[in-house]
């Protein structure tokens, strides 16, 4: 891998980016999110729609649950899956996959490229930042 990314699927994904001469950024923001203890996700990348795309091959149980927060406390954030294989299963011998995790959670996802229609689309409306807060009340 090069150029700074942490997977193939990113570094594949910035390509197809680049080729289509879309610009992008690149793991330059951090969201505030809340469990237990405030914590920080940085999206892999942010369209200049405000689209978020994050690249996943593997889908694990704490990604899953950061995500479901993440958009539970962050509605307005339109974060979007790439995933090297979405009919992945949850897990060993798991009926469900990744991808009706998406579907069931409503997360927009597709398979190992941006979709072209994704680029597209209008401009969101949220203004992204390099440091979007949390929102609710912080317990202390």
């Amino acid at each position: 891998m090069s150029k700074g990314y942490r997977s193939s699927l990113e570094e594949s994904i910035a390509e197809y980016l680049t080729e289509q001469k879309v610009k992008f950024k690149y793991e330059t923001v951090k969201i505030e999110w809340e469990d237990i203890y405030y914590r920080k996700y940085t999206p892999d990348f942010i369209l200049p729609n405000g689209i978020i795309i994050e690249t996943k091959g593997e889908f694990k149980l704490a990604d899953r649950k950061k995500h479901f927060h993440i958009k539970a406390q962050h509605p307005d954030l339109d974060i979007r899956f790439i995933f090297s294989n979405s009919k992945t299963k949850i897990y060993k011998n798991a009926k469900s996959n990744y991808a009706d995790w998406c579907t069931r959670n409503g997360f927009i996802f597709s398979d190992k490229c941006i979709p072209e229609d994704w680029l597209k689309e209008k401009k969101k409306k949220i203004k992204i930042d390099s440091f979007i807060a949390y929102k609710g009340t912080k317990k202390e």
